[in-house]
């Protein structure tokens, strides 16, 4: 059963921010932007003024099914309830009129295939991007010569392979299919009545050839799908389209609030984190983690462990690696030690000393992509022994997701890309310990920004800019993004130590994976 449960509304008090940069105010006025992150276990709002001040936000939290094991589906009229709720919420605040909104777009879950008939009604449940119910599917396309596919392996979850299954195991279904989009663009249809998505989100379905920047008509003929079904494409800042008179009725949104495209969330929170040029890196640990490099190209990689996604507009993409089980594996562990919080877990670890007594954490909990592309791989403890205690299994959750990502910056690194600033985020970066073993690990400083919502900021941000409120992302981050003045460093003699535990946690992952 889904459940849908009410978030918390956190309103703020509005207050000026010398950013040293300043907006023509003849041009603006006093205009607020909301930004909104459909996530995979809750949908966001956030509001805040032309300066990024935030003025109010809210989250209303929910659960995907698993109706069978390895399943996982989500009802869309659950995220338009969700959004309505909190919608309602933020404008309960009263701090600031709908008729104040400039404008709003979206940062989305990736990979999720939303299927609607020639009415826009969905035909069956979201199949999500951490799905593995296509593994047959995922197989046959691996080693295809078609562009998408040498760009992003094939892996399940992802929409192709999704609706690839659906094909087969639900051909009544398929043959009522005429519409196709991700999850953010179903909320954008239910807002503005038009259905359209972006480079980036399009880059995530399989069926897309990042480096033409199209549909690949190639491959789905091949593969005997109609490419008339998968929606137009537009840059992440273009205007959408404008909330219509009924949904206006429904959410407390002014009609015609303009609404702008928006992106997939891996590349909304680059830009809320201000990373959008080359040389830049962002580090994320939420239920998944991921490490995003901003490139000026589209890079091939031979081994095919990464993925490469358009990023804000034609000329820029980024490299991704990305470990499946990041924060849900501390979840997990937590919730397996009678719900031990976080804070607890934080304030034991703190005396265990790097390499957690000799216990490795290998984190596949739900298979492993960067740098397996296994969905079948599964975690393990190592080194267990009787001075073991819950701290050293807590702490080496923690490192061996560490370590997973260091497998994936250095994978990135191997195919030539540079990071001169790394920026943490997630759950990950808000555990001040979790963060310090990062560093540590990689041993790189951590750059952190002051708001814990980067995928929200990176969409209030399009909203700016797709509203003509910013010339471009660069005027629009330096105002808005805002870093904590003090990095993290790493330690010199941890990093040391990591390294020799870097060799350990690679051969025990090797053997799990078999190579």
């Amino acid at each position: 059963m889904i459940v849908l449960k009410a978030g918390i509304v956190k309103t703020y008090c509005m207050k000026s921010i010398d950013n040293n940069v300043h907006l023509d105010h003849n041009n603006s006025g006093d205009y607020m932007l909301m930004g909104i992150d459909l996530g995979t276990s809750s949908l966001k709002v956030m509001v805040a003024d032309e300066q990024g001040t935030i003025a109010a936000q809210t989250a209303q939290t929910y659960q995907f099914d698993q109706p069978f094991p390895g399943y996982a589906e989500q009802n869309p009229a659950m995220w338009w309830e969700a959004l309505k709720s909190a919608l309602h919420e933020v404008f309960s605040t009263d701090t600031f009129s709908a008729s104040s909104i400039r404008a709003l777009s979206f940062s989305g879950q990736m990979h999720g295939a939303v299927l609607m008939d020639k009415n826009y009604s969905v035909l069956r449940p979201v199949i999500l991007h951490c799905d593995a119910r296509s593994s047959d599917q995922a197989d046959t396309l691996k080693n295809q010569p078609y562009a998408a596919l040498r760009y992003n392996p094939s892996y399940t979850g992802f929409l192709l392979n999704s609706l690839l299954w659906v094909r087969e195991h639900e051909p009544g279904i398929f043959s009522r299919i005429r519409y196709v989009c991700l999850p953010k663009d179903y909320l954008k249809l239910k807002l503005s009545g038009t259905l359209n998505t972006d480079y980036s989100d399009a880059s995530g379905t399989l069926a897309f050839d990042v480096a033409q920047v199209q549909w690949d008509k190639e491959l789905l003929t091949f593969l005997g799908i109609d490419e008339t079904i998968f929606p137009h494409c537009l840059p992440l800042t273009a205007p959408s389209g404008t909330v219509t008179k009924q949904a206006a009725v429904e959410t407390g949104l002014a009609e015609g609030t303009a609404v702008i495209t928006g992106g997939a969330d891996q590349v909304m929170q680059a830009i809320g984190n201000g990373a959008i040029h080359p040389g830049q890196a962002t580090v994320n640990i939420g239920s998944s983690g991921q490490v995003c490099f901003q490139s000026a190209t589209a890079l091939l990689n031979p081994t095919r462990s990464t993925n490469t996604f358009c990023a804000y507009n034609k000329n820029a993409w980024i490299t991704m690696g990305a470990t499946m089980t990041a924060g849900l594996a501390l979840k997990w562990f937590a919730q397996s030690c009678s719900g031990l919080s976080y804070r607890d877990i934080d304030s034991q670890i703190e005396d265990v000393e790097p390499g957690s007594g000799g216990v490795v954490f290998i984190p596949y909990l739900n298979g492993e992509r960067t740098p397996f592309m296994n969905p079948h791989l599964r975690a393990a403890f190592f080194g267990l022994n009787l001075r073991t205690a819950t701290a050293h299994l807590a702490r080496a959750v923690m490192e061996g997701v560490s370590f997973s990502l260091y497998d994936c910056i250095k994978v990135c690194e191997n195919l030539g890309l540079k990071v001169h600033e790394l920026i943490a985020s997630g759950g990950g970066a808000r555990s001040r310990v979790w963060l310090q073993i990062q560093a540590d690990v990689y041993g790189l400083p951590l750059k952190t920004t002051q708001t814990e919502e980067q995928a929200c900021t990176g969409a209030l941000i399009a909203a700016g800019v797709g509203s003509g409120l910013f010339t471009s992302l660069e005027e629009a981050c330096k105002i808005i993004v805002k870093y904590k003045e003090k990095q993290c460093i790493p330690d010199g003699t941890r990093h040391g130590i990591y390294r020799e535990c870097y060799s350990v946690y690679k051969q025990y992952a090797m053997a799990i994976a078999g190579k």
